[in-house]
């Protein structure tokens, strides 16, 4: 059994009365597990609310309040690739992700994650991420040090202040010239809710894509996301007709299966750059990973 050392967080949303019971809320929000799962971990005290107090079936719900729980899962993964801190201070940390390691806890996943590894390197307990990427993508990810920062290097990527360079290989194009693209559309979620997709309305997702190379075996790609929809540069990549290599979600769902650690998703996050609103500083950190090229 794997049970994370540190506490996730669900807000109580607002909801008309009657309120439903905490366990029927948490049965409701986290439909892969059980009712009778979250009343064993209610009665051993692993469910606390806002003031760090152990939660009882009977407790009250209390719309926007929060309640923390700690995560559980039977057996635990373990990724057999390592992260490398690529730049610390006093405000922020840059690191390099490997491929199929997600950056916060989810699914069968609880310590296995960039932000609980770090946490555990660095003794910062206090370390949140800023942004995600795929646990199938390995690169650069930005998490804050410093609450009081936080904020501000959040609203960089709230307002798209944050240029993010992503490389990309395919199967090989060998009529294609290189050319360049800029992909707009609109991305939702679809069926199952992992996997997105595109949809008519307006526009909510934009990438400019630029093919550099092709040898005999494979195509090499720069990539730029405008916006940060999830999978977004997958599925753009995709619609074009060019699907990057392994990856087992676009454009056809393949059957789940057991990570396969010899044919990662070449797909990787290779650089980002901001101006940094404590110090007005340029700043660019860049991943040292290279793709199966």
């Amino acid at each position: 059994m794997g049970i994370s050392a540190y506490p996730s967080v669900v807000t109580m949303p607002s909801a008309d009365k009657p309120y439903p019971s905490i366990l029927t809320f948490l049965s409701r929000r986290f439909p892969g597990i059980s009712p009778e799962t979250w009343r064993v971990r209610i009665s051993e005290g692993k469910v606390l609310n806002e003031q760090a107090q152990q939660i009882s079936i009977d407790s009250e719900y209390v719309p926007r309040q929060r309640i923390f729980y700690f995560r559980e899962v039977s057996a635990e993964p373990c990724v057999p690739f390592a992260e490398k801190i690529l730049f610390l201070d006093d405000e922020i940390l840059v690191a390099c992700k490997p491929h199929f390691l997600p950056v916060t806890p989810g699914g069968k996943y609880v310590d296995e994650c960039l932000l609980n590894r770090l946490r555990r390197s660095t003794g910062i307990e206090d370390l949140a991420p800023l942004h995600r990427i795929d646990r199938e993508t390995a690169g650069v990810v930005l998490l804050s040090v410093n609450k009081k920062s936080r904020g501000l290097y959040g609203r960089l990527f709230m307002n798209g202040l944050v240029e993010k360079t992503y490389q990309a290989l395919t199967a090989s194009l060998r009529n294609q010239q290189p050319s360049s693209w800029l992909v707009e559309n609109r991305i939702e979620r679809g069926e199952p809710r992992f996997r997105m997709k595109i949809t008519p309305g307006a526009v909510n997702a934009r990438s400019s894509i630029k093919l550099l190379a092709s040898n005999e075996d494979k195509a090499r790609f720069i990539l730029k996301p405008h916006t940060g929809k999830t999978h977004q540069l997958r599925i753009h990549m995709s619609g074009l007709g060019f699907g990057i290599l392994n990856d087992r979600f676009y454009p056809e769902l393949e059957d789940e299966r057991e990570d396969d650690y010899a044919a990662p998703l070449q797909l990787l996050a290779q650089r980002l750059c901001f101006t940094d609103p404590l110090t007005g500083r340029e700043r660019e950190f860049t991943s040292d990973r290279e793709l199966a090229w």
